[in-house]
């Protein structure tokens, strides 16, 4: 993790930003701006470097706007770069251009693609929106790509000297049989959250499973997921041995060295293209959570309990049957965590129709026809979760810190003089430095000294 200022530390833990929740009056920020947000979304060919990047009733503004209303720490999509799918034009974008492509719908620009300047970007409608960092996945089936853009700066948190994977590949073994993680990969991007906010870090997974209700789309799902259950527990979590991949089944160049530390979860969705709800079985949201066993051992949790996965509703829409649902008439967009770590604090689905009922989102405001902004950008709503996870450990205690501003100084030494001298105490002190029950020179002594050594 990155280490910052104490004193920054400090003043963040004191007065952390609290931002707003309340949908029916348009506002959709975060209760504790410390929870980070997570926003899964198949944004259905959208990004792609063969779309007019323009302001207006189109698929590139809707979905600008409303990841601009939604404001994510870490978003993660599927169906990126397929310039096919789009109808703008024809292949799949390479790994540089799509990395242009992000660059342009988060912060604008000039389009080197169709030239002239973008006129609608997520920046423009939400300024302190910013996710510079993007993995574009090397793996495509032919069509398009996964992609994950985060806040955070990347790092390397297992010791193998990289910072993300599009791909794995293991063998046989439990549950898991010989293979990959699907046709499009599944990404696993490593995330160095700021130590002023957050104790741990994050590992942040995702993917789009096969779609299709044949024997073989099904096989397929499920055996990628159980693929992934494997390579969650053992990769990350060591399978309880505190030892990477402890089996030696994940095939991994340069090896891991360390499994992630108790304070930094694993949290993965995606389109996995199957609705628990409905499927009549054990489908790849549950076996990603749960593992082979729903008795508690094998789980993905650290804890190998089982991990989670969301129950995320849209907050304006009362009808228990539809406010789940994230493509047509199913939920296949899922977000799952490690709640032995990630505590959740709310799921919710975005959806513009019901938006537009109550008060507009600012950020929508402009759009022609606000009500439309979800169906015009995808014909998938998106999922978000905001997480509590765990918080720094407070700064080692400077009793010589007596005016408690987070410097030491001799502002602290004259605070100290002069409430030894009776003159008046900063809040919570009193002059008896040495807690012996007298006020006298020991006292004095004591305080110097203790200035004198400084703050740990």
């Amino acid at each position: 993790m990155r280490v910052l200022i104490v004193l920054a530390v400090t003043a963040c833990a004191a007065s952390p930003a609290l931002a707003q929740w309340n949908p029916a009056q348009g506002l959709w920020g975060k209760t504790d701006e410390r929870d980070l947000r997570v926003m899964t979304w198949n944004i259905q060919d959208t990004l792609c470097r063969t779309q007019p990047k323009v302001e207006g009733s189109n698929s590139w503004c809707a979905l600008a706007r409303i990841v601009a209303v939604v404001k994510p720490d870490i978003l993660i999509l599927q169906e990126c770069g397929d310039n096919s799918g789009n109808g703008t034009g024809t292949g799949v974008d390479s790994v540089a251009q799509l990395q242009t492509v992000m660059t342009l719908f988060v912060s604008g620009g000039t389009d080197p693609f169709l030239g002239g300047s973008v006129s609608s970007w997520v920046g423009k409608y939400a300024p302190t929106v910013s996710l510079p960092h993007a993995v574009v996945s090397d793996v495509t089936d032919g069509f398009n790509r996964n992609v994950v853009l985060s806040r955070y700066p990347l790092a390397d948190l297992t010791g193998d000297g990289r910072t993300f994977i599009n791909q794995f590949v293991m063998f046989a073994d439990l549950y898991a049989t010989n293979g990959n993680s699907g046709i499009r990969g599944f990404q696993f991007v490593e995330i160095d959250l700021p130590d002023a906010h957050y104790r741990g870090d994050v590992v942040i997974g995702n993917g789009h499973l096969r779609s299709g209700g044949e024997a073989s789309d099904l096989s397929e799902r499920l055996t990628v997921a159980q693929r992934l259950a494997y390579y969650i527990d053992h990769m990350f979590n060591g399978a309880g041995t505190g030892v990477p991949d402890p089996n030696n089944k994940i095939v991994d160049s340069p090896a891991a060295t360390r499994v992630l530390d108790p304070y930094t979860p694993v949290v993965w969705g995606g389109d996995l293209n199957e609705d628990e709800n409905l499927n009549g079985r054990d489908g790849p949201a549950l076996w990603t959570v749960r593992a082979a066993s729903s008795a508690s051992g094998d789980g993905t949790d650290r804890d190998r309990s089982d991990s989670v996965f969301d129950d995320a509703r849209d907050p304006l829409n009362a009808n228990a049957t539809s406010n789940r649902r994230t493509q047509g008439s199913s939920k296949l967009d899922y977000l799952c965590w490690q709640d032995s770590i990630a505590t959740l604090r709310r799921g919710f689905i975005f959806n513009s129709a019901t938006a537009a009922g109550a008060t507009v989102p600012f950020e929508l405001i402009g759009f022609p026809t606000p009500s439309i902004a979800s169906t015009v950008a995808s014909d998938h709503r998106p999922v978000i979760v905001d997480l509590i996870l765990p918080a720094p450990t407070p700064p080692p205690e400077c009793p010589a810190d007596f005016n408690g501003d987070g410097f030491l100084d001799f502002f602290d030494l004259d605070a100290y003089v002069e409430c030894f001298e009776g003159l008046g105490c900063p809040d919570g002190k009193n002059a008896d430095f040495n807690g012996d029950g007298f006020l006298d020179f020991f006292d004095l002594d004591a305080y110097v000294l203790a200035f004198e050594e400084g703050c740990p």
